[in-house]
């Protein structure tokens, strides 16, 4: 069957519920579920030795652990790889969504508490090497470091080089000097604390919204992955129950007209082993013994291995969501499309481990508009969005309405269509064996016009650019380097030129808000 639409756009619709348990922003119904099978308080141990060692155990953080730890306390927990400088500007976003759904959920009886799960045990160093922003003078500023590939980020010891170099970055960003020390204290204190590259992230992303009420998370630490460690024993003992559930809903997936996010080749487990070089690799069963590209193990050495050192053994995405909410009593799950993706294929290994999957949460997203943007889109009289679909298209419409330019409107080409289908009509009323042919002939015609109409708008949008950079400029602040901007820019850019006024405005938003937002 013909892939129609996204898993993400489907679910938000409420069009998947075979594959998803909660029906989206049913929190009345996710907030009436209990939790039980959580030790609340080994939970909260665990997470203050955690900050303790990181450096940000305060008496802020002590107050929400200690809610935390009530009987009946639940977590809206969201989470992200550990991206240089906390990364494309969504993951600041993810982080302050669940921060604003738990102060909404909290009830005096029953916390509600906002967990960011740093994703440390992930080892693509591409995705998270690299960061980008863009300064007062509109250059796009792009730094990438030398993270090791395949070796989890949590292992990765920050270096002191890198610490000159994002310095530098930041020296080089043109904005007033208030702003650029600001963001510059916030980037020293992250790295004086030393450690791993996410722990740079995780103090990154605690020092901007821990005032919200935000826990930072890092599956790595060992009083944590002591408490993730029955899960990961439990897998072992059916290490291909997952990934055939997996299998078994992406062939639904199919069948409904969906491209599956996960598949699961024969053999391969939703485990990865951290081997003595230092490196994660995907582990494989037989049906008797687990391999890896370099080495053999029964379930006995695993288990062993296991045991003696918890953070060795780390979940594949079938199964990390399923291990963070072993850990974690969740009530919600701040998303973003891919992970509904990967979501609508998890239910059953929800069950596989006793558990029921939480309501998952469409997280916030925000284009940021700045002042000179704003004026730009209300000269356009486009969104933003509109911007980053059709930039060409935009401003070429723009331009051809400014010079009456009728031939290049939709109007003009509504109007010919009307025309040559009530022409169609009339032929084939007078002769039957000549409708398909009209047909055909008015489906080319228009077809054509629509594309020398996208011709003529982009040749408009070409030498206007030229004239005074317009394009250019919109592309570089919704558009760098040909991403939606929230994927692709830094939030601390827009700290970096209007101050703390973006994080203010991000966390007086509703939670879930899709909005663009201008900056004063």
């Amino acid at each position: 069957m013909k892939v129609t639409r996204s898993i993400a756009a489907a679910y938000r619709a409420g069009d998947l519920p075979g594959f998803f348990r909660l029906r989206p922003g049913d929190l009345e119904g996710a907030a009436r579920e209990g939790r039980r099978g959580v030790d609340r308080v080994a939970l909260a141990d665990a997470l203050r030795a955690y900050h303790r060692d990181l450096g940000t155990l305060d008496a802020r953080v002590e107050a929400t652990l200690t809610r935390l730890a009530h009987p009946a306390s639940r977590v809206v927990v969201t989470g992200q790889q550990a991206g240089l400088l906390t990364g494309p500007a969504y993951s600041v976003h993810k982080g302050a969504d669940a921060a604003l759904l738990a102060r909404q959920l909290d009830r005096e009886d029953a916390p509600v508490v906002a967990v960011y799960w740093v994703a440390s045990q992930d080892h693509d160093a591409a995705e998270v090497a690299s960061t980008t922003l863009l300064d007062h003078g509109e250059e796009l500023r792009r730094l990438t470091l030398d993270v090791p590939q395949g070796v989890p980020v949590g292992r990765v010891g920050w270096r002191e080089e890198w610490t000159a170099q994002v310095l530098g970055l930041l020296d080089a960003f043109d904005t007033a000097p208030e702003y650029r020390a600001a963001v510059r204290s916030r980037v020293e204190r992250a790295v004086a604390g030393g450690g791993s590259y996410a722990d740079v992230f995780a103090r990154l992303i605690h020092g901007l919204l821990a005032p919200a009420g935000l826990l930072v998370l890092d599956p790595l630490h060992p009083a944590l992955a002591t408490l993730m460690a029955p899960t990961l024993d439990r897998e072992l003992e059916r290490p291909l129950g997952g990934p055939a559930l997996i299998e078994d809903a992406a062939e639904r997936l199919l069948e409904a007209g969906f491209e599956p996010q996960l598949r699961r080749p024969a053999g391969a487990t939703n485990l990865f082993l951290e081997e003595g070089d230092g490196q994660r690799r995907l582990l494989r069963f037989d049906g008797k013994r687990f391999s890896t590209e370099t080495g053999t193990y029964t379930r006995e050495e695993l288990l062993a291995l296991l045991d003696a050192d918890p953070s060795c053994l780390t979940p594949a995405a079938g199964l990390r969501p399923v291990v963070q909410d072993a850990l974690l009593p969740t009530l919600a799950f701040v998303v973003g499309p891919g992970e509904i993706a990967y979501g609508a294929q998890l239910a059953g290994v929800y069950e596989l481990h006793g558990l029921r999957q939480p309501l998952l949460w469409p997280r916030l997203s925000v284009t940021w508009l700045e002042p000179n943007v704003a004026r730009l889109l209300a000269r356009l009289n486009a969104t933003a969005a509109e911007v980053q679909a059709d930039p060409e298209g935009v401003l070429g419409r723009a331009l051809a309405r400014e010079r009456g330019a009728g031939a290049a409107s939709q109007e003009r080409l509504a109007t010919l269509d009307a025309e040559l289908r009530a022409l169609t009509e009339e032929l084939g009323a007078l002769d039957p064996t000549l409708a398909r042919a009209a047909e055909r002939t008015h489906l080319r015609t228009t077809g054509r016009i629509r594309h020398l109409q996208t011709l003529a708008l982009r040749a408009l949008a070409r030498q206007e650019d030229d004239r005074t950079r317009q394009l250019t400029r919109l592309k570089r602040h919704l558009l760098p380097l040909g991403t939606p901007q929230e994927r692709e820019m830094n939030f601390l850019t827009f700290l970096l030129k209007h101050g703390e006024t973006p994080l203010r405005r991000l966390l007086e938003l509703p939670p879930g808000t899709q909005a663009e937002v201008p900056i004063p």
